[in-house]
């Protein structure tokens, strides 16, 4: 597992595919630095991309106040089936059937229904795929893959939420994160090859 910056308090990787981000991946991280790995946000099993974890409970705690107050900003890309607008702001509501496993965005505010928001950019069209980069605004399970789903564009290889394509898994990457961190901002950013193809 590539690792983009560690120190005492914090440690930065780009999780692999397949990989659970809250079991194997701070697993991987304790045998790789030692110490205690704490969790503090989570990525789909079948997503890999840019996480932070903490080294303290204290460093924990910052980055949870982080998440909380909206100054953590989490960016993606995806590919989706479709031409998307060139950008947007969208917002929904989205209520988890955990039996299934599975979200859909609903139309009023129920028990167990979340508000989520995403901007979006289309950065390029290929034949009948579509390159976006999403800035999350809040981290609702399945998010990005159930918005943009809705909406007739399921990201390619998401076969839970509409895509038919081969890809074994959905075309989705945590990209960029950036967070405040002892006064500074700290940035950490990488792209799947799957951009480049």
């Amino acid at each position: 597992m590539e690792l983009l910056y560690s120190d005492k308090n914090i440690a930065v990787c780009l999780k692999p595919v397949g990989l659970d981000a809250e079991t194997q991946v701070p697993a991987a991280l304790q045998e790789d630095l030692g110490g205690a790995i704490y969790t503090v946000h989570r990525l789909d099993l079948n997503v890999g991309g840019v996480m932070v974890y903490a080294r303290t409970k204290t460093a924990a705690a910052a980055l949870s106040r982080a998440i909380q107050e909206g100054t953590m900003v989490k960016e993606y890309v995806a590919r989706v089936h479709g031409t998307p607008p060139k950008c947007g702001d969208w917002e929904d509501l989205l209520w988890k059937d955990s039996r299934k496993n599975k979200v859909f965005v609903v139309k009023r505010i129920r028990g167990g229904v979340k508000k989520a928001r995403l901007e979006f950019q289309r950065l390029a069209t290929e034949e009948e795929t579509s390159l976006v980069r999403i800035r999350l605004h809040t981290g609702r399970s399945h998010q990005i893959r159930v918005q943009f789903a809705s909406r007739g564009f399921p990201l390619v290889g998401d076969h839970k939420y509409g895509s038919r394509d081969s890809s074994a898994v959905p075309m989705l990457y945590s990209c960029k994160i950036t967070f405040p961190y002892q006064g500074k901002t700290k940035s950490f950013e990488a792209l799947p090859i799957w951009v480049h193809q």
